[in-house]
């Protein structure tokens, strides 16, 4: 019998698994066999509405290796306290956003000492007084075991405000419709959406998304204010199951959007929020490997357009084309900023007399305004090795004013208000660690870690100025690589309590993301998948070779695809960590790119193969699945992290990762999985719940480097 390895509980699946017998399949002439899918819950649909309808025996195994993770846990229970009161004293309590003008008013979101959750609120423009409080969130979320908001705005004339929650963490949003003058809500309530909302102009009629019973957003609904949701008319229904459906809006104001996509392939539908009866406009159709994002000006060179940021014509770091807005489709697309390789745009928003976008290159992120009469261009970037930007370009068109975010790893975050004619800035407001954070107290180092196919890793370093780089030094080493994603290097409260220990903290910007433009994305996916994994590694090793981190002292740490990342790495280099943390980790890959009735596989073909239809995909994923690759061998000590409603990475992943390492494995080292019974991929919805799980991982990660004692002062 398999148990845990300092004893303290049996296998929970021992005493059950011979009451479930092995899953047995065969796809391209090979057989698998799956002991552990009886952890799948035949009802999963319905748990994620209701986590109370559970099969027995699976929430009994899921409870005892909860009460395993405790027991392990508990020894580090005060180690765990100080880790939250030092990142709650980090913490401002009662902050609060910087407030975004929309016409009378100036909206804004602000938290009371204590809170949990936001307040939602507004003032009259240009006011410091005045304040009303559109939402609640610690009122609304009283008594309930999760609560988080989805999409909130207020109604063309200020006087509604539609609003969307989560109840559960399974991704399913209720949107109601308050009225503002009164402090309560209409009688428009419309369960399981997906979240997003759009007014039409006039105020008379709402748009929002549903999902399919796969739980995939398909389908686009109009709603009439007063009328009954069971009358709402179904305006776009997605016929691709590997398309989601989400709704945008363009910063003229005039349009609504619809976007369609999976991984590679985009579609936009416009909706004439002036004309909301009138049917959608297409931009282009889809086309396989074909990506496009919409703005709109009503008057570029005296014509109503479309301002197209896309990757057409070979353009893969992308490009930005204009079209006449009466004739949008491909044909007409013409250059306005020409493809560069190497430069990433990554967003763009079109105003009166400026477009700006946001752009990464050389692994380092730029704002670029450029005027719209002549084409002069001028950039807002900062000289730190490693930093994170980002844009958001507020309410209104005619205006010159944008706001943008700035940090990086030793800086907290600031917000600028930036006048792109006389580019003049205003620091709004600059993060508030009330603990008090000397940013000369840290270094922030860029460092490029040589993969074994000559690639040059990026990798984000912070760690305190004290800290020796003798090769003693433990390491948190984070990782993602997937969908492109890029992991911004920001400022954080939480991981200084670890390099106030003595941490160095790491993020390694492998293939897979887009630190490096596209083409570090492609690189990174299908049948490239596992040079992410080996980058990784390249990394740990690089570390480790220049002293930066002791060899026996590095903690790998990802989340959901950086979770699979977790997963791999631990079966290929098992010796090289001395522990991983995986966060809702994707590790049962095979089995759920061969199931297609769960939400995200036919979106997911795209970025990892379709083992269905593909025989070569087939045997790639399976050459590196990390549940379908666990053997009898050491492990390093693994700390698994789950919630029972995620719609994204579903609970039984790393409940049969783990039900089959415990199996398998033949080392001594700590196994530990805890599901969140009450939550869903994100975690805790409550700011203050989510530094318990932080302080979990924390004191996991300080007792497997083996650090003991207090935090320094930052």
């Amino acid at each position: 019998m398999s148990r845990l390895t300092d004893g303290v509980a049996s296998n929970p699946a021992d005493g059950t698994a011979s009451a479930h017998p092995p899953l047995i399949r065969s796809f391209h002439g090979e057989t698998l066999v799956d002991p552990y899918a009886w952890l799948r819950a035949d009802n999963w649909r319905g748990v994620m509405r209701d986590p109370a309808v559970l099969a027995p025996d699976i929430r009994a195994w899921l409870e005892a290796e909860n009460a395993a993770a405790e027991a392990w846990l508990a020894p580090h229970a005060e180690l765990r306290r100080e880790l939250v009161r030092e990142m709650r004293a980090r913490i401002k309590e009662d902050d609060s956003s910087v407030p975004a003008t929309d016409g009378p008013f100036a909206y804004f979101t602000r938290f009371r000492e204590g809170g949990q959750h936001p307040l939602i609120c507004r003032r009259p423009a240009g006011a410091i007084a005045g304040e009303t409080v559109l939402l609640d969130g610690d009122a609304l979320a009283a008594g309930k075991a999760y609560f988080q908001f989805g999409d909130a705005h207020q109604s063309p004339d200020h006087a509604l405000f539609a609003w969307t929650a989560d109840e559960a963490g399974s991704e399913y949003y209720t949107l109601r419709v308050r009225d503002i003058a009164a402090g309560t809500d209409r009688p428009d309530v419309i369960a399981e959406t997906t979240g997003d909302v759009l007014w039409s102009a006039d105020g008379t009629y709402l748009f929002y998304v549903r999902r399919d019973p796969e739980h995939r957003p398909s389908f686009v609904y109009r709603h009439r204010l007063g009328t009954a949701p069971e009358s709402d008319e179904l305006v776009y229904e997605e016929p691709d199951k590997g398309f989601f459906v989400s709704l945008g809006r363009t910063q003229s104001g005039r349009f609504g959007l619809v976007s369609c996509g999976d991984h590679d392939t985009s579609e936009v539908w416009l909706i004439d929020l002036e004309a909301p009866l009138v049917p959608f406009m297409r931009v282009e159709p889809r086309e396989p490997g074909l990506r496009y994002g919409v703005e709109h000006h009503p008057a570029l060179d005296g014509v109503d357009s479309l301002v197209i940021e896309t990757n057409a014509d070979g353009a893969e770091d992308f490009k930005i084309v204009t079209a006449p807005l009466a004739a949008p489709g491909r044909a007409n697309w013409r250059d306005l900023v020409a493809y560069r390789p190497g430069r990433l745009i990554l967003s763009h928003s079109a105003f009166r007399d400026h477009l700006v976008r946001l752009e990464r290159e050389d692994g380092l992120p730029r704002i670029v305004v450029r005027e719209i009469a002549g084409g002069a261009e001028h950039a807002i970037a900062f000289a730190e090795e490693a930093y994170s930007l980002g844009f958001d370009p507020g309410y209104g068109f005619d205006k010159t004013e944008i706001r943008f975010t700035y940090s990086s790893m030793t800086t907290p975050a600031e917000v600028w208000d930036y006048d792109m004619a006389s580019r003049a800035r205003e620091l709004r407001k600059r993060q508030e660690v009330p603990s008090g954070h000397e940013p000369g107290n840290y270094v922030t180092r860029r460092l490029m870690a040589p993969s074994g196919d000559g690639e040059l890793i990026p990798v984000s370093l912070l760690f305190a100025k004290d800290t020796p780089l003798d090769g003693t030094a433990p390491c948190l080493l984070y990782g993602y690589g997937a969908y492109g994603i890029s992991i911004p290097a920001g400022f954080s409260t939480s991981r200084l309590s670890l390099v106030d220990r003595g941490f160095v903290y790491a993020i390694a910007h492998i293939r897979g993301g887009t630190e490096k433009g596209w083409r570090w994305y492609r690189e990174g996916k299908l049948a490239k998948k596992t040079n992410s994994f080996k980058d990784f590694i390249a990394v740990a090793e690089h570390l480790a070779g220049e002293r930066v981190a002791a060899p026996d002292r590095i903690v790998a740490h990802g989340g959901s695809a950086g979770g699979m990342l977790m997963g791999a790495v631990a079966n290929m280099r098992p010796d090289l960590f001395a522990g991983i943390v995986a966060e809702v980790p994707f590790v049962d890959v095979l089995n759920t790119m061969l199931d297609d009735t769960l939400p995200l596989t036919p979106p997911e073909w795209p970025e990892w193969g379709n083992p269905i239809l593909d025989p070569e995909a087939f045997a790639t994923i399976r050459a590196y699945s990390p549940y379908d690759n666990v053997a009898a061998k050491d492990y390093p000590a693994i700390f698994a992290l789950a919630g029972l409603t995620d719609p994204r990475v579903t609970y039984w992943e790393p409940a049969k990762w783990v039900a089959k390492l415990r199996a398998t494995k033949t080392d001594p080292h700590p196994l530990i999985l805890r599901t969140n019974m009450d939550a869903g991929h994100g975690g805790a919805s409550g700011r203050f719940d989510r530094l318990d799980e932080t302080a979990m991982v924390y004191a996991f990660a300080l007792a497997i480097a083996c650090v003991t004692g207090t935090a320094g002062k930052g």
